[in-house]
């Protein structure tokens, strides 16, 4: 026990054994309802076994959770990324990519994160891009998955060419609506585990009304059919799509996860009392290492990439201070696999209000972008409402990488701009105009 404590630096961070496994049991609560959700939004779109997901969703963050409690000593929890399984769901499955393809992106990724991070390129990326581009794309990201949840609730349609207003009048969209009061009441209140206990009562609440129902087959074990799948095809991308598509792709989902990372850490690292003066964070190489790590293991174990999770927040509350929170975080998730095929009883009306919540969690990140000036405010409004519309993150970024560079030029600001910025907006410039350029190069043959 002593040499436990004197490893996790207990006593250094002024926290005892108990409260270490009091935070880590807080930050389960908070985070369990990863394991339903994940599922319903991935297997359907990629044609998944739900079970799978949901096994491999406990797994991976399980065993990347405890990894980042021993390697960084951090009270950091990790989990599929919400806003990146999604794209993974809808952008990337919209652009023709299976799910092995889809999955090969975010190990993909996964291993450039890690590479910068190796190669200490992170300050210069972090330099690079304006702080108000980043909150943007967490905001842009945010309303991504509000929307997905009330396309899910059944309030808003998909349609050709427009997207519509379904107003309540069948059981499953009543159901929706209950679930939304059931998790808005019980977030209010500051219900710990809102998210978890929102989601088990909307379900019940489906079965009563008859939206649901129990599946023929009920798988009883844990299944990990996923297992693998990011290898089985890693280079899908760069063989289905233009080279410079694939290549910006990558990039924007990379920029996603590594700027969401950053935040989370920092956010939480200050709270906890763990970061300098100046807001760094002493070792942080080791946690972006682990959380690079975290997306390639995401990708190859077929759940999406996993990432720091904010909701870690909540541990810290509790008074976690070490890694030792983590670790009791993530064997809880290990314990938790057993609990995967209860995914078949949990209907995505019940989980859709739970990515409503998570939209808006995200989204307050839009008080802090100073929308009054126009070099900063209509970049970040074109990053932000892009996203949801055109269900593409590479879209809203590279609209709000190419209108920064413009309006700094325009205003002769010149010296402002990074270099990694005009090579990011240029390049961002060139995908939006393949269609064009291809056609000049090789046009169509004529009829």
């Amino acid at each position: 026990m002593e040499a436990i404590a004197s490893f996790f630096k207990l006593s250094e961070r002024g926290t005892t054994w108990t409260t270490e496994v009091r935070a880590g049991v807080t930050t389960f609560m908070v985070m369990a309802y990863i394991i339903f959700l994940n599922p319903n939004i991935i297997a359907g779109p990629l044609g998944l076994d739900p079970v799978a997901v949901a096994s491999g969703t406990a797994l991976v963050a399980g065993v990347m959770t405890i990894a980042m409690g021993v390697i960084a000593n951090y009270p950091f929890a990790l989990a599929a990324g919400l806003g990146l399984n999604a794209i993974v769901a809808f952008q990337l499955t919209g652009m023709g990519l299976s799910a092995a393809g889809a999955m090969g992106v975010v190990l993909i990724e996964g291993i450039v994160i890690l590479v910068l991070v190796l190669v200490g390129l992170r300050e210069a990326i972090m330099n690079a891009v304006p702080l108000s581009l980043k909150r943007a794309i967490g905001v842009g990201i945010g309303l991504f998955i509000l929307f997905i949840g009330f396309v899910d609730g059944g309030l808003i349609t998909q349609g050709v060419p427009v997207v519509g207003v379904s107003f309540p009048n069948s059981p499953a969209q009543f159901v929706f609506l209950i679930g939304l009061l059931i998790t808005f009441g019980l977030y209010a209140m500051k219900i710990r585990g809102a998210l978890i206990i929102s989601i088990i009562a909307t379900s019940i609440i489906a079965f009563v009304a008859g939206v649901t129902t129990l599946p023929d087959n009920l798988t009883l074990a844990p299944s990990f059919s996923t297992l693998g799948l990011g290898l089985q095809d890693p280079l899908q991308i760069f063989t289905k799509l233009n080279i410079l598509v694939a290549v910006l792709t990558v990039f924007a989902i990379m920029l996603s996860d590594f700027f969401d990372t950053m935040g989370t850490v920092t956010g939480i690292s200050a709270e906890a009392g763990l970061a300098r003066p100046d807001g760094s964070v002493p070792g942080v190489g080791r946690v972006l290492a682990v959380d690079s790590v975290a997306a390639i293991a995401g990708g190859f174990a077929g759940v999406s990439s996993n990432t720091t999770y904010i909701e870690s927040a909540a541990g810290v509350a509790e008074g976690g201070r070490t890694g030792l929170t983590s670790v009791v975080t993530g064997v809880l998730f290990l314990f938790a696999i057993l609990l995967a095929p209860l995914t078949q009883l949990i209907p995505s009306v019940a989980t859709a209000p739970a990515l409503v919540l998570v939209g808006y969690l995200m989204f307050r990140l839009v008080k802090d972008i100073p929308v009054d000036d126009v070099e900063d405010g209509l970049p970040a409004m074109l990053t932000m409402i892009l996203m949801p519309l055109t269900f593409n993150i590479t879209v809203g970024i590279g609209a709000g990488f190419i209108s920064w560079v413009f309006l700094k030029v325009v205003r002769g600001k010149w010296a402002e701009v990074h270099w990694l910025m005009w090579l990011v907006a240029i390049a961002f410039v060139v995908y939006f105009l393949t269609a064009w350029i291809s056609g000049i190069i090789a046009p169509p043959p004529a009829a």
